[in-house]
């Protein structure tokens, strides 16, 4: 034992460390500190949500892109669709002479179509605009009714006329019309220039997905392809049915109803019904306008416009939709709703071009994995789309 008695350590008990005669530094004292974690199951949600927002954000911004760029893309999407439905014939024609005299006869076959159907719609407008011609006296005398009637509860469609009318809304009415006409021939003559070189270019293309390295890529996409043209084939084949359904029974039920012209309206049904809902909604107002100036009673004239619409209604909202479907292996909520937004994204051209779009994106999802269920919750059957 030292002098002082603190020398030494007593027995049994070990050395205390000595301390450092440095101070820990601050870097090491907060490491030292161990942070609170996060639960796992607090930190997935939040993750999830930030996924959903960049979802719908890119959704947006895609459906804004198609939406300003709709002068393009609206009728090369019509190009590919025309392609897939006509690509058969012209490999047929392809066996049998060459390609490209193969080339000019499909061509002219979808040209002969597409007049086909133009020159019945101009033929049965015309008996009607022809009709009305004849009938001038009839206009006349309903006008002077309505005029009368209006009068009595106290509008006045002369002072109407004359407050409304000026050269302004002339001219601005002859440039819309002006404006949809190069539109319509700018749209006409791009969807034209794509289809033919699409129909050039089906063979080449075909032969540089084989030749791609990824086996699984090109296998998805030859197989994709080859069920997107198979079910346009389809689609159009159901639409051409049900519009033949909509003009037979139209003019059915102009003839038992008594309105004249029962054959052109029929006929301008059957081409119209083409456009979804834009074609059977003027296919149902002329014929209603027309039974209006035939007999001078507008409560004859709801009864034909009612009973237009059920038709309308049946064939081309319930029955079509749900031939569709089971073709096509999609669900009838589905194909309405494409027609409905894509119309409202790119107009008349959107309403025709709609459902073949739902039929490409649907068959996409099927061939790869993480998106099959979308396919599959979008199916007309329980099971999985073929």
């Amino acid at each position: 034992m030292s002098p002082t008695g603190f020398g030494t350590t007593p027995p049994g008990r070990p050395p205390a460390a000595k301390q450092s005669e440095f101070p820990e530094p601050p870097s090491a004292q907060c490491t030292s500190q161990r942070l609170p974690s996060v639960p796992r199951a607090e930190q997935l949600p939040q993750g999830r949500s930030i996924n959903t927002l960049l979802l719908l954000c890119t959704l947006i911004l895609a459906f804004g892109a198609l939406y300003l760029a709709r002068a393009i893309i609206a009728p090369v999407s019509l190009s590919l669709f025309i392609i897939a439905v006509a690509w058969p014939l012209q490999s047929a024609l392809e066996r049998r002479m060459p390609k490209l005299l193969a080339l000019a006869l499909t061509v002219l076959a979808i040209l002969a179509v597409i007049a086909v159907l133009e020159y019945l719609v101009i033929w049965g407008f015309g008996h009607v605009v022809q009709w009305l011609i004849a009938n001038t006296d009839r206009l006349q005398a309903l006008y002077s009714q309505a005029t009368a009637w209006l009068d009595q509860h106290g509008i006045s469609v002369s002072s109407l006329v004359a407050e409304n009318y000026n050269a302004g809304w002339i001219i601005g009415a002859v440039r819309e019309i002006g404006a949809r006409g190069y539109r319509l021939i700018s749209f006409a003559v791009i969807a034209f220039t794509f289809t033919v070189l699409g129909l050039l270019e089906v063979d080449s293309v075909h032969k540089k997905i084989g030749c791609l390295e990824a086996a699984g890529v090109r296998t998805s996409l030859l197989v994709a392809g080859k069920d997107i043209a198979v079910k346009f084939q389809k689609y159009m084949l159901v639409r051409s049915l049900m519009s033949a359904l909509t003009g037979v029974v139209v003019w059915c039920f102009a003839l038992v109803a008594g309105i004249e012209l029962a054959t052109a309206w029929g006929v301008i049904a059957f081409v119209l019904n083409y456009i979804p809902f834009i074609g059977p909604l003027v296919a149902t107002i002329f014929p209603t306008l027309f039974a209006l100036v035939q007999w001078g009673s507008w409560q004859l004239a709801m009864v034909v416009f009612g009973c237009l619409n059920i038709i309308q209604f049946l064939i081309g909202s319930y029955l079509e939709p749900r031939i569709a479907g089971a073709a096509l292996y999609m669900s009838p909520f589905a194909i309405l709703f494409a027609i409905f937004f894509w119309s409202f994204l790119w107009g008349v051209s959107g309403a025709f071009i709609g459902v073949p779009i739902l039929i490409a994106l649907l068959t996409i999802c099927q061939e790869n994995e993480s998106t099959r269920w979308i396919a599959t919750l979008l199916s007309g059957h329980r099971g999985e789309p073929s």
